[in-house]
């Protein structure tokens, strides 16, 4: 590389400088946390049996959550971005709109759709069906706060590289849904990886729709977060102990899906 390309190449100070103190916003609360967590005492904390079962429920829970956004997501994102015009527009703005909600906004929005007071009421009791204060409520605040993530990682990838090697199979005589098996899903495979991911990690953590929605009921809608929320009314320690548990939960699973292995085929493959 020529010496005049290597210098066009540097950052400007400036923007180094403001890459430094992003970091340090993210970064400095979460070392606070770890120099401010009981380490000696950590083991008993996570073995507790109240905490214990709060983290089974969140995982259980999550991972549910995370394999009906990601279905769902996928189709979705596929649809919106090989579609255009203002209901398209529409439509991804609506499909958006949980990522600027408030938490409560999100579960008193999910009490009004699946509530005795909703309108699938009728329909869900002559079911003998019960959404609200259930385990079932927890996956659906779940899904409805993560499945944004996925349907706008998503998109972004598909209108990145767009759909020539679909086009190429469709014009050799394969079927659509063969040509999303054979060739959608595998293209997009570490965009799909990241989008899970996102979507496990939003709902390992959500806590305010799940709160108004679900209700807090030991072993049965009381997640690790809502499990934190009710320890800091207690012993801050303890609060500080299980906040650092989920934050590593976070951090394993964020760092499996933005392995350099993936990444590394994603750019291949562009």
């Amino acid at each position: 590389m020529s010496p005049v390309r290597r210098e066009s190449a540097r950052t400007p100070m400036l923007v180094g400088l403001l890459a430094v103190m992003a970091g340090l916003s993210i970064v400095f609360p979460i070392v606070a946390l770890a120099l401010g967590t009981p380490w000696g005492s950590l083991a008993d904390l996570a073995a507790a049996p109240e905490n214990r079962s709060a983290a089974v429920l969140s995982l259980v829970t999550a991972t549910l959550a995370c394999l009906i956004s990601t279905t769902f997501g996928l189709a979705l994102a596929l649809k919106l971005a090989r579609s255009s015009g203002p209901l398209t527009v529409l439509l991804r703005a609506l499909v958006l709109v949980p990522l600027v909600l408030p938490p409560v906004v999100s579960g008193i929005a999910l009490l009004l759709a699946y509530g005795r007071q909703s309108l699938l009421a009728p329909l869900l009791e002559s079911a003998g069906i019960r959404v609200v204060f259930t385990t079932s409520a927890v996956v659906i605040a779940q899904v409805f706060v993560s499945l944004p993530f996925v349907v706008l990682t998503l998109e972004s990838a598909f209108r990145a590289s767009g759909f020539a090697e679909e086009r190429a199979a469709a014009s050799l005589g394969a079927r659509p849904m063969r040509v999303f098996r054979t060739v959608t899903v595998p293209r997009f495979a570490p965009s799909i990886l990241i989008a899970a991911t996102l979507a496990l990690a939003r709902s390992l953590g959500e806590f305010g729709a799940t709160l108004t929605f679900a209700g807090s009921l030991a072993g049965l809608t009381r997640t690790l977060p809502l499990q934190i929320y009710l320890a800091r009314e207690g012993d801050i320690a303890d609060a500080v102990g299980l906040s650092i548990i989920l934050v590593i939960f976070s951090l394993v699973v964020v760092s499996i899906a933005y392995a350099r292995g993936p990444l590394q085929r994603e750019a291949d493959a562009r």
